[in-house]
């Protein structure tokens, strides 16, 4: 062309192609191939297509590099414990990693070594509910790596997934805290009649749960000592706050009554009222809230609301001719206590302006004849009966009759627990108990409401052989033989209460009745259990008293004194005549000394 000669083919330049490195692929260096007579340069079709081969055989073997890596559900490379799982299913690798976990089971096993503020312990790591989780370990091993080309090189390492169960983990620190620690003092504002006492908040010392579980989940892992230091926890209420509360809302809201006013009328609400009702409630955080507690409320105002309101009365039972029979509910007419709490709280801070306005508005029975049938309380269950002497006019009988009389005609629904102490409350001598002997200290001594203990036995058993859940109950210190051995019940304010759940699916109606020597107690409900039973063990590990002589004098009461035992009693239910429950009850009973009013002949 134009007369000029074209190179030839071999005065081509020739493409040179530099050394291309791959993870795991080795590539010969592509070098400039020497020209002239020795050997002929390859033509430009010739090397284009070794360049292009080159790039395939490169990409292709990336490919077969990331096919590899990616090989199984776990990348390879990937190991947790020291244990290779990459390029396992999953399957195969929680197979993989059980294996390991039980070759380490010593270990893993071995007591901890912990510090727990000054003190040492060793516990198991069993419990402290810790435990490996093998398929979340698996799982987030197997998970996506977030850097794609990683997975391609090196290996990785994955922590297991460690468990622990934050009850019994709680349980153990405080156990080996011992007495170092201390609880928080929760704040407060109390009354002492209208005048408002502050409670100023004090920190815990204690652990702190969230911190000693990542140490001690590291610690175990790694099979070393671990300290769990002691820090103080402060309430969330200040003691700034506490005082603010006083100067700013407690103060005020004694110093002058307030007026409440409705359609129906007018009532003034003393200071004294305002104090009994003006609650501040802790959390468990020690945050302080203050409120109206309107119920409260009404029962310091007592009969002035009672002028104005309508109260509200629920569907009740009565049992008459042996059948329970329905008492009617009725509606009431009452101020709107939802409303009245804040707007009462709102002017208790102010000096002037004390005057609330209140709604009266129809107040529905909590319980009507509908739902009482619902519960399905159609038969008597169960009753049980014990002797008392000295007739109804002795101090002992009258606090047996009081508390019976309290009880009478209670419902508890499904699910609700019972409480004696909280359904009777303080049992003194404004409630109409008197005092008779009961047990302080290891000896009978008179004491206000002695003998409810009497009833306490007369209803738990009652519950026992009606089926329904023991919650709390304590047996006495001493065997009377006026009672069941250990299927008996004690009751002092407020330590020891007496409880039951009703955990059936229908409604329980406590029926009461006395005579001048007996108290009886009735469970009215539906039956679950064709028998309830009590089977006996043997006595055993039988003592027998000492005598004790005691100052005579009026406080002093003598007592024939009684033998100490164990034994076992079990609570046999049958259904279809089968035995479906059996529950062991199990007691010792202190000797009870001869105590003797007289000086001590010895002596």
């Amino acid at each position: 062309m134009n007369g000029e000669k074209m190179p030839d083919a071999d005065d081509r330049p020739t493409i040179k192609v530099a050394a291309v490195s791959w993870p795991g692929v080795e590539l010969e260096p592509v070098a400039t191939p020497p020209t002239g007579p020795e050997k002929p340069a390859r033509t430009r079709r010739t090397r284009l297509l070794l360049a292009g081969g080159i790039t395939a055989a490169v990409l292709a073997a990336g490919i077969g590099v990331g096919a590899y890596a990616y090989a199984g559900d776990v990348p390879r490379g990937t190991t947790v414990l020291g244990t290779e799982l990459g390029g396992r299913s999953k399957a195969d690798a929680a197979r993989a990693l059980r294996a390991e976990l039980e070759r380490r089971a010593a270990t893993l096993n071995a007591p901890i070594a912990l510090t727990v503020g000054t003190r040492k312990a060793e516990l198991k790591p069993a419990d402290l509910g810790l435990a490996i989780d093998v398929d979340a370990t698996v799982a987030a091993a197997a998970a996506a790596d977030a850097h794609a080309v990683s997975r391609l090189v090196g290996s990785r390492t994955v922590d297991p997934v460690v468990t622990v169960d934050p009850a019994r983990l709680e349980a153990a620190l405080r156990t080996a805290m011992g007495d170092q620690g201390r609880e928080m003092t929760m704040p407060a504002i109390i009354w002492t009649g209208t005048t408002p006492k502050p409670v100023y908040p004090k920190p815990a010392l204690t652990v702190d749960t969230t911190a000693a579980t990542e140490e001690i989940t590291a610690g175990w892992l790694a099979a070393r000592p671990i300290t769990v230091p002691l820090v103080e926890k402060w309430p969330a209420t200040t003691r700034a706050e506490v005082d603010r509360l006083v100067a700013e809302l407690a103060r005020p809201a004694v110093a002058a009554p307030v007026t409440l006013t409705t359609d129906g009328g007018s009532v003034t609400i003393p200071p004294a009222a305002i104090a009994r009702s003006l609650r501040f409630s802790t959390d468990d955080a020690g945050t302080v809230t203050p409120r109206v507690d309107v119920k409260r409320l009404r029962a310091a105002l007592g009969d002035k609301l009672t002028k104005l309101e309508v109260a509200p009365r629920d569907a009740g039972l009565t049992i008459s001719g042996g059948k329970p029979k329905v008492v009617p509910s009725r509606a009431g007419r009452q101020v709107d206590a939802a409303a009245l709490g804040p707007a009462l709280l709102a002017v208790l801070p102010n000096a002037t302006g004390r005057t609330v306005t209140a709604e009266l508005k129809p107040a529905a029975p909590e319980l009507t004849e509908a739902a009482l049938a619902g519960l399905g309380i159609k038969e008597r269950v169960s009753s049980f009966t014990t002797q008392f002497t000295g007739g109804l006019s002795s101090p002992r009988s009258q606090n047996i009759v009081q508390a019976a009389k309290e009880v009478d005609g209670t419902l508890v629904k499904p699910g609700e627990t019972f409480s004696l102490n909280a359904h009777t409350g303080e049992r003194g001598y404004d409630q109409g108990y008197q005092d008779a002997p009961t047990i302080v200290g290891g000896k009978l001594v008179p004491g206000v409401g002695g003998g409810v203990s009497q009833f306490t036995t007369t209803m738990f058993n009652a519950t026992y052989y009606a089926g329904l859940q023991d919650v709390e109950h304590k047996p006495h210190s001493f065997y009377f033989s006026r009672y069941p051995a250990v299927i008996e019940s004690t009751i002092y304010w407020p330590q020891l209460d007496f409880k039951f759940r009703n955990n059936t699916p229908y409604g329980v109606l406590i029926d009461t009745s006395y005579t001048s020597s007996t108290i009886t107690v009735s469970i009215w409900s539906t039956k679950i259990y064709d028998s309830v039973k009590t089977e006996y063990g043997p006595r055993r590990n039988i003592t027998q008293p000492k005598t004790v002589y005691l100052k005579p004098g009026p406080d002093c009461i003598a007592a024939v004194g009684s033998v100490g035992f164990a034994q076992d009693a079990y609570r046999v239910m049958k259904k279809d005549g089968k035995v479906v429950k059996r529950e062991k009850f199990s007691w010792r009973y202190d000797p009870e000394p001869r105590f003797i009013c007289a000086p001590d002949p010895d002596a």
